[in-house]
């Protein structure tokens, strides 16, 4: 029988379902680069064309830069003036990853129909802003500021539209060979971020999250508390958890202002310590500085 295998975040991961796979992709900034360097992680031999000035996010962030580059083949070249070079790259590749936008692939000479009629096996993923008109400017705080999801004038704490597209275009790519193993032909998709941002604010659309919402601070159970010496994560949904709670706090109900007093008492690391001892969901609140 075969071992079950752990998908964790280890780099490489040891599955490799994607040996054998080459991927060119032409992308740059968060979501295509972070799409492009899973796919690596799964094994695909993963071809990354940058500008010639290289790509933005390694000026920006270059620690995170080369860890996801690590591993791949990175060529700078102008797109707009290497058609021949990336064409020779795509002859043999089984997926085409991009994250330009369409008006900038067909400067280039990229359309996808001649491209399927060169090479009728190739996969087309496109990462872009917003279905329907792909071609409108846009970055993530755009897209989660349609999508509801800020809170003025905090920024986000993450990009979480990028985050969420790279997951979903990773996705498409296996889909999309896996429905090309069954057809015999490639075929392209559209991974919209604004999309995956209007996904993301589904909880809070549908009053889960909020202000009001269950998972948005109205249940004392699922809620942050100060301790002592900063924060902590309270998340005793379930009644199993709830009936420790009261026992590990030696408290006569859950009410916000029994569980305000009690945490203040002690600090983070203690209460860590009390619930993983009574098996309860809670977790210090870690602050990430800007790196």
């Amino acid at each position: 029988m075969r071992a079950p295998i752990l998908y964790g975040m280890d780099a490489p991961s040891p599955w490799q379902p994607l040996s054998g796979c080459r991927v060119v992709a032409l992308v740059t900034n968060i979501p295509g680069p972070l799409a492009a360097a899973e796919l690596a992680r799964l094994g695909a031999e993963v071809i990354k064309i940058e500008p010639p000035l290289g790509d933005a996010l390694e000026a920006a962030a270059p620690r995170w830069y080369a860890q996801l580059v690590a591993g791949m083949r990175v060529l700078k070249l102008d797109v707009k003036h290497s058609r021949s070079t990336i064409l020779a790259e795509l002859i043999r590749a089984d997926v085409l990853l991009t994250s330009m936008r369409p008006k900038a692939l067909t400067a280039a000479g990229l359309q996808w129909d001649e491209l399927h009629a060169a090479s009728p096996r190739l996969c087309h993923i496109a990462i872009v802003g917003e279905a329907g008109c792909a071609d409108r400017a846009g970055h993530d705080l755009t897209y989660q500021a349609r999508a509801g999801l800020l809170e003025p004038p905090a920024m986000p704490r993450s990009l979480f539209a990028d985050l969420f597209a790279a997951q979903r275009a990773t996705q498409i790519v296996a889909a999309a060979l896996y429905d090309r193993e069954r057809t015999g032909t490639g075929t392209r998709h559209e991974v919209a971020i604004a999309d995956g941002a209007a996904q993301l604010s589904d909880p809070v659309r549908y009053g889960l999250t909020g202000d009001s919402g269950p998972l948005g601070g109205a249940l004392p159970v699922y809620r942050l508390y100060r301790s002592a010496d900063g924060w902590i994560a309270l998340a005793a949904l379930e009644p199993h958890f709830r009936g420790r709670l009261l026992e590990a706090l030696c408290l006569e109900t859950l009410d916000v202002q029994a569980l305000e007093s009690r945490f203040a008492e002690r600090s983070s690391t203690h209460w860590e310590e009390v619930a993983q001892h009574y098996d309860i969901p809670l977790a210090p609140v870690c602050v990430l500085g800007s790196a």
